[in-house]
């Protein structure tokens, strides 16, 4: 009985614009909830968020295989068709769920409510997590999102005052009202900015990067050819590859950024800060990085002037020696921020080579994107043994006894860059006209350099390419053929010889487990006069 001393109205059969508008409010429900739960995250850390935190959780259990098919399939938006994924799953869920709740609003409001919970476990579980607090915001949104579903739901099932039909209409207003709502605080939230990542972009605006205690020779002018469509021999910072398992690109505060550094052989733990690491000698030198999933010909390689410090200086300091000279870590394990652990022979640290922590980049701090504030630089080993980008952690360590985050996943231990070359220009399926035509491109094969260079037309014989000047072994180096084009379609392929004198073998391998290695070959039609 009611305060009036009637029955209560019963629930009413739903029709199929009731079953329309339960689907929608599903689908609300759930906006709001992701709403709620991104604008929960601008004040913990953005990473935290259900869509970033599930997103890095679906990433590390992905098998190696499907990652590298993402990568060559879409580069590096890889990460935004994987959360645009997620959400176009969490929308067909929402629908399904909204219609169970006209049938079990209890039910329907808790299966909200459960992907909140979820969302909450997989950031508290994350490496990266940093307190109980990263469980906030899916535990808001998901509470948001059940509520509204409820209250949505109920607007359906009893009829509207006076008539026996749904309150539709109240229907409309709540899920209009509350999805403006949510739209127009998470606009507002972004407009202001997270505070987290305000100070960090503060803090990088802030830096000033120290003068070069050994600065970097002048790249030769014979480095640079001037053939158009070739890759300039700096790229740029906006056009330097990027290659990671980061949803969100971390931002660090620099001020309060530390590395720490300990394990096997430190004779004692060390921990250093920005200001200390940059008051050292400070070095700066021409390194070109290569990502293991590049494939042959592949865009993910580039060259850059990199300002750090030497690796080793520290960790001699620190008591570290190689396992020549009796020291008990054979790896150096780096740990980012974002949980991401790396691992590179100790040997390759301490060798001689330019083994830097840097926190600049063609002349400015490190792009947020590309490690800020610091990150590590092994020339000769691909980035996923060497190149840690947002480094907080250094521990020596063995191979036998830790397994950096590639290795279980099918990647090898061990990686050295191998020789590499690539036709730049003409493209794939290019239609120049019939005369001399400027083959030209890039090759690699960083802390040993590139001796040599070929250029074969079709079957024909291989022909000496002319080679840029060399600016340093460990970055690349550009090649020119000029090529007596006659009409018709022609297969160009090149290879290059390192500074061993080994030459690229021709037959193609995957990047896994170590990289991918073969000649590469460009189709063009050429036009007749």
């Amino acid at each position: 009985m009611n305060a009036t001393g009637t029955a209560p109205e019963p629930h009413r059969e739903p029709t199929r614009t009731d079953r329309l508008l339960a689907a929608l409010g599903g689908l609300v429900s759930a906006y709001v909830s992701l709403a709620v739960a991104d604008l929960a995250s601008f004040w913990v850390r953005p990473e935290a968020g259900p869509v970033v935190a599930v997103g890095g959780t679906v990433v590390d259990r992905t098998p190696a295989a499907l990652k590298e098919w993402a990568i060559r399939a879409f580069g590096e938006s890889d990460k935004t068709v994987l959360q645009l994924g997620i959400l176009l799953l969490l929308a067909v869920l929402a629908l399904g769920i909204g219609l169970l709740a006209l049938r079990h609003p209890v039910l329907g409001a808790a299966a909200v409510g459960a992907f909140g919970v979820l969302g909450a476990l997989a950031a508290v579980t994350r490496p990266d997590s940093e307190s109980a607090m990263d469980a906030v915001p899916s535990l808001l949104g998901g509470a948001a999102g059940a509520l509204l579903l409820y209250v949505l739901t109920n607007r359906l099932l009893t009829p509207g005052p006076g008539t026996a039909r749904a309150d539709r209409r109240g229907f409309l207003i709540v899920a209009a009202s509350t999805g403006l709502a949510a739209t127009g605080a998470a606009a507002i939230a972004r407009a202001i900015g997270s505070p987290v990542q305000e100070n960090a972009a503060a803090s990088r605006e802030a830096l000033r990067l120290p003068r070069p205690t050994s600065p970097a020779p002048a790249v030769p002018a014979g480095a640079q050819l001037p053939v158009p469509g070739i890759s300039p021999f700096v790229t740029p910072n906006s056009d330097f590859y990027r290659v990671d398992t980061a949803l969100v690109v971390p931002k660090v505060d620099a001020d309060h950024w530390r590395l720490r550094i300990h394990g096997s052989g430190v004779r004692e733990e060390r921990t250093v800060t920005l200001r200390e690491l940059m008051a050292r000698p400070v070095v700066e030198r021409d390194i070109t990085l290569c990502c293991v999933s590049n494939p042959v010909g592949g865009p993910y390689v580039g060259n850059a002037r990199w300002l750090g410090v030497r690796l080793a200086d520290l960790l001699r300091e620190a008591g570290v020696r190689p396992p020549s000279e009796g020291g008990p870590a054979d790896q150096l394990v780096a740990r980012s921020v974002d949980g991401m652990t790396i691992g590179t022979p100790v040997v390759a640290v301490l060798d001689g080579r330019d083994a830097l922590l840097a926190f600049g980049m063609n002349g400015e701090p490190l792009p947020f994107t590309h490690g800020f504030p610091v990150r590590m630089i092994v020339p000769g080993l691909y980035g996923y043994v060497s190149a840690c980008k947002w480094i907080e952690s250094i521990e020596l360590t063995t191979f036998d006894a830790y397994d950096a985050y590639w290795v279980p996943r099918g990647w090898a231990a061990q990686a050295p860059v191998k020789t590499q070359s690539r036709i730049d220009t003409p493209r794939p399926l290019a239609r120049p006209a019939a005369g001399t035509v400027m083959v030209a491109g890039v090759a690699w094969a960083q802390h040993r350099g590139i001796r040599r260079v070929e250029v074969r037309i079709d079957d024909g014989p291989w022909r000496d390419a002319r080679l840029a000047a060399e600016d340093s072994a460990d970055t690349w180096r550009q090649w020119v053929h000029p090529w007596a084009a006659t009409p018709g379609r022609h297969t160009l392929t090149v290879r290059a010889t390192d500074g061993t004198g080994a030459t690229q073998p021709e037959q193609r391998t995957d990047t896994m487990p170590d990289g991918a290695q073969g000649w590469y070959s460009v189709e063009v039609t050429v036009e007749g006069p």
